[in-house]
């Protein structure tokens, strides 16, 4: 007898979680296009990356194509890359290539990969990361949003870009069609950009549409919240004029969120409604769940009581002959001394 298996994601995610494993699976492609021998995945990317080894060979890597940038204009007789030449004036980073992970030696590498960042491709610091950011995984967020950023600068020098930042490429030329500015193909044209390796197709074979509809859908309330194809890519959200354009990456829905991205789930949790309600209520519920209740056996706790700074003296003690009221100086003290009185003092 034949079984019907749905077929579902091999992934489960929270919304919120969603967003960094798409980043890390293409910026893991990125990085095994470029470095070959790397081996690097979304299940070990941070092992691959958090000694610096790997970010401070990047930074060779962007300066060999800042050089072969700056031929290649000059072959097309064109003037110098101020990018390219702010590239070219730093000195290669220094790198511990032997480092293990969380040694004072890979605190220097990720380091130096980010000051490197910051003086070379002129990085602002809210796309930078701090050092335990990926030395002990404080905040993998940040360090996302700061490859991301390397990658796209690195781009405009030549370098193969990761899928996310060809599709933000792909959706700036379409906004600058749509206001009939036009893309410039002029003297700042670049050398094309590397293509990077293609999207791996959806395991039950759904186009965008179908899987955007399926995300909408969950809404279960009388009034669904309108998500209204304007067309390929391109969706009207709420009852506003907003556009939002939408692309898929692998077997993510992913949505053009300003200059960044986010998955359609976590931006639809943040939108729909009744996402947020039901959000709010799981919340309220988690955090009422952790409250314990008094019972008999169990009383409520009460506060400690402040010790009292007098407690364990007594303060109607007799002091011993020779104790000393507290208000004498300590000349009196001296000569007030059983065994000093009747001395003579030459």
């Amino acid at each position: 007898m034949a079984v019907m298996v749905e077929q579902r994601s091999f992934r489960p995610f929270k919304s919120s979680e969603e967003y960094l494993w798409a980043m890390k699976e293409d910026l893991g492609d990125w990085l095994n296009n470029l470095y070959p021998d790397l081996y690097i995945t979304a299940e070990n990317f941070w092992d691959r990356l958090d000694n610096g080894v790997v970010l401070c060979q990047h930074t060779n890597k962007v300066r060999e194509y800042a050089q072969k940038y700056v031929v290649w204009r000059e072959g097309q007789g064109k003037t110098g890359s101020k990018e390219a030449a702010n590239v070219l004036n730093q000195p290669p980073v220094k790198c511990f290539s032997s480092a293990k992970r969380e040694t004072f030696f890979a605190r220097d590498n990720v380091s130096n990969f980010i000051t490197w960042c910051r003086k070379a491709l002129n990085i602002i610091d809210c796309l930078l990361f701090e050092t335990d950011d990926l030395i002990l995984l404080k905040n993998e967020k940040n360090v996302i949003l700061c490859l991301l950023e390397l990658a796209r600068l690195g781009s405009r020098l030549g370098m193969p870009a990761p899928t996310i930042v060809l599709l933000e490429k792909e959706i700036d030329k379409e906004i600058a069609r749509e206001a009939d500015e036009g893309v410039e193909s002029g003297d700042d044209s670049g050398p094309e950009v590397g293509q990077g390796t293609g999207q791996m197709v959806t395991n039950d074979l759904r186009n965008l549409d179908d899987m955007v509809r399926v995300q909408v859908e969950r809404c279960k309330c009388p009034t669904q919240f309108p998500m209204i194809r304007v067309s390929e890519g391109k969706y009207r959200i709420g009852d506003t004029k907003v556009l939002i354009f939408v692309r898929l990456l692998r077997n993510h829905v992913m949505v053009r969120v300003g200059g960044g991205w986010d998955t359609l789930a976590h931006y639809l949790d943040k939108h729909d409604p009744c996402r947020c309600r039901a959000a709010h209520r799981q919340t309220t519920g988690a955090k009422l769940s952790g409250v314990r209740a008094a019972t008999p056996d169990r009383p409520r706790s009460k506060s400690p009581k402040r010790k009292s700074r007098t407690k364990g003296k007594n303060m109607n003690a007799k002091k011993p002959s020779g104790a000393l009221p507290n208000t004498a100086s300590p000349i009196c003290t001296f000569l007030r001394h059983p065994d000093i009185r009747g001395q003579a003092f030459l």
